[in-house]
C-alpha cells in the first residue's frame, strides 16, 4: 500500500507536490509556534512573558514602516510583470530592503531615548526587531522566488531546520540566562539571520543589481500609498480583542480571542488555494482571459464555503476538545467569525485587480473603512449586546469590505477594461447567501444536537452531490499548476 501512494506521488506534476508541500510548511512553522507557547509561559514569568508578547506586537506594526511591506503583493506582481529579468528585479528589491534598514536604524539612534520610551523597550530588543523585520523581508523574497520554479524542496528544508532549532535554541537560551526575555527574542533573530543571511548574497550575486532605479520607483510608489492599508488591515484583525479587554474584562477577551483562534484556523485552507491561484491571476490578467478568472472564482468560492460550513457545524464537538467547559460560550461566536475567512478570501479575486493596475488608493480606501467601521461597530455594539457583537461586527465589516473592493473593480473594468463583467453579481449573491443562509441555520441548532446532525447529514448529500464539481475544481487547479 505504501509503495502505491509513493508511485502516485511521484506521479504528480512537480507544480502539485510543491503547492502540497508549500502547505506543509506554512502549518509547520505556525504549529510549532503555537505548541511552544506552553513551555515558554512555564519558563518565563507572567511579566516576562508579556513583555515578550508586547515586543512581538509591536513588531507587526514597526515592520509596515520599515519592510514597506515589499515582499508582498508589489514582490509578487513584479514577478509577473519583470518576469523577462527577474533575478536583476529580486536583487534590486534585497538592496531597497536593506536601505530601508539602514535609513530606519539611523532614525532610531538618532532618537534612541524616544524610541525606547515610546515603545517601553531597551536597545538591544528595539535592535534586535529591526534586524528581525529585515531577515524575514530577506527570507520572504527567497521563498517567493523559489515558488516561482516550484523548489518546494529547499524551502522545505530550510523551514523544517529553522523550526525544529528555534524552539530548541530558545529554550535553552531562557533556562541559561537571567534576562530571558532577550535572551527568548535574541536566540531566535540570531538562528534566522544564521541561516537566512545566504540568500541575500545570493539573490545580489546572481542579480548583480542592488539599485535599480526603474525597480525601486516601482515598488515605492506601488507600496508607500499602502501603508494605511496596511496599517488598517491590522486594526480590522486586532481591534475587537483589545476593545473587548478595555470594555468588558479580561476573560471575555481571553473567550473571544480562543473562537477567533478557532475559527481563522480554516485560513490555512484560503493559504492553499491563494498559493496556487494568485500568481494565475496576474497572468490571467495579464492575458485578459477573464472567462478563466470567474470559472475558478465560483467554484473555488463554493469549495471555501462548504469547508467553513463544516468547522460551523462541528464547533461544539471542537470548542469541547480544545477546551474546557468555561469557554463553551465560544461556539456563539464561531459562526460569524468563520464565515468573515470566506470572505477574507473571496477579496483576493476582486483587490487583485487594484494591484495589478496599481490603484493602491482604491485599496488603501477600503481597508481604512473596514477598520473605522469595525472600531465604531464594537464601541457601539459591545456596549449595549456585550462581547458577542464582536463576532457579528467583524462578519459586517469585512462583507463591506468585500462589497468595496468588488465596487472599485468594476470602476477598474469600465476605466481599463472596456466594462468587460469579469464575474456575474447574480452568481456571487446566489453562493454567498446560501452560505451565509446555511452557516446561521447551524447556530440556530446549537442548542438542538439532533436538528444540527439533521442538518449535517443533508449538508454530506449535498457534497456528494458536488462530488464531480469538487473534482472538476481539482483538475482545474492541477492545469492551473501545469500551465499557469
Amino acid at each position: 500500500m505504501f509503495k502505491r501512494l509513493l508511485d502516485k506521488y511521484n506521479s504528480l506534476p512537480v507544480q502539485i507536490k510543491a503547492s502540497f508541500w508549500f502547505l506543509v510548511c506554512s502549518v509547520l512553522q505556525r504549529s510549532i509556534s503555537i505548541v511552544t507557547v506552553p513551555v515558554f509561559t512555564r519558563l518565563m514569568t507572567s511579566a516576562e512573558y508579556g513583555q515578550y508578547v508586547v515586543f512581538s506586537s509591536w513588531e507587526r506594526l514597526v515592520s509596515v514602516f520599515v519592510s514597506l511591506n515589499l515582499s508582498a503583493n508589489v514582490y509578487m506582481r513584479g514577478l509577473v510583470v519583470y518576469e523577462d529579468n527577474r533575478r536583476e528585479f529580486v536583487s534590486s528589491m534585497q538592496g531597497l530592503s536593506f536601505m530601508l534598514l539602514l535609513f530606519w536604524l539611523g532614525i532610531y539612534f538618532a532618537f534612541t531615548d524616544f524610541w525606547n520610551n515610546l515603545f517601553n523597550l531597551p536597545t538591544p530588543l528595539m535592535l534586535f526587531m529591526l534586524a528581525e523585520i529585515w531577515i524575514t523581508s530577506v527570507f520572504s523574497f527567497w521563498v517567493s522566488e523559489q515558488r516561482v520554479d516550484y523548489k518546494y524542496k529547499k524551502i522545505l528544508i530550510v523551514t523544517l531546520m529553522v523550526s525544529i532549532l528555534t524552539p530548541i535554541l530558545g529554550i535553552w537560551m531562557v533556562l541559561n540566562s537571567q534576562d530571558k526575555v532577550l535572551a527568548r527574542i535574541g536566540s531566535s533573530v540570531t538562528l534566522q539571520i544564521f541561516i537566512y543571511l545566504w540568500f541575500f548574497f545570493i539573490h545580489l550575486k546572481n542579480g548583480k543589481s542592488f539599485f535599480n532605479k526603474q525597480y525601486w520607483r516601482y515598488a515605492l510608489l506601488f507600496n508607500i500609498p499602502l501603508i494605511p492599508h496596511y496599517l488598517s488591515t491590522l486594526v480590522l484583525s486586532c481591534s475587537d480583542r483589545i476593545m473587548i479587554a478595555n470594555m468588558v474584562d479580561s476573560r471575555s477577551a481571553g473567550i473571544y480571542g480562543f473562537a477567533y483562534s478557532i475559527s481563522m484556523v480554516l485560513i490555512f485552507f484560503n493559504l492553499a488555494l491563494n498559493t496556487t491561484i494568485e500568481p494565475w491571476l496576474y497572468k490571467k490578467l495579464k492575458t485578459k482571459d477573464f472567462k478563466s478568472i470567474s470559472k475558478i472564482a465560483y467554484s473555488s468560492f463554493s469549495l471555501i464555503a462548504g469547508v467553513n460550513l463544516i468547522l460551523i457545524a462541528f464547533a461544539p464537538e471542537i470548542i469541547s476538545i480544545f477546551a474546557p467547559k468555561e469557554y463553551f460560550e465560544a461556539i456563539w461566536i464561531v459562526p460569524p467569525v468563520t464565515m468573515s475567512v470566506y470572505f477574507i478570501y473571496s477579496y483576493t479575486f476582486f483587490s487583485v485587480f487594484e494591484f495589478f493596475f496599481k490603484k493602491t488608493g482604491y485599496i488603501t480606501t477600503a481597508t481604512i473603512v473596514g477598520a473605522v467601521l469595525n472600531i465604531v461597530l464594537n464601541y457601539i455594539f459591545i456596549q449595549k449586546f456585550g462581547y458577542y457583537a464582536a463576532g457579528y461586527t467583524t462578519l459586517i465589516c469585512y462583507i463591506i469590505f468585500v462589497v468595496a473592493h468588488y465596487c472599485f473593480m468594476r470602476k477598474i473594468c469600465r476605466d481599463f477594461l472596456d466594462d468587460v463583467r469579469v464575474y456575474s453579481l447574480k452568481v456571487l449573491l446566489k453562493i454567498t447567501l446560501l452560505f451565509m443562509a446555511a452557516g446561521f441555520s447551524f447556530l440556530a441548532t446549537y442548542g438542538n444536537t439532533p436538528a444540527r446532525y439533521s442538518l449535517i447529514v443533508a449538508l454530506f448529500i449535498i457534497v456528494l452531490a458536488c462530488s464531480k464539481s469538487i473534482s472538476n475544481l481539482g483538475m482545474q487547479l492541477i492545469d492551473i499548476k501545469k500551465n499557469g
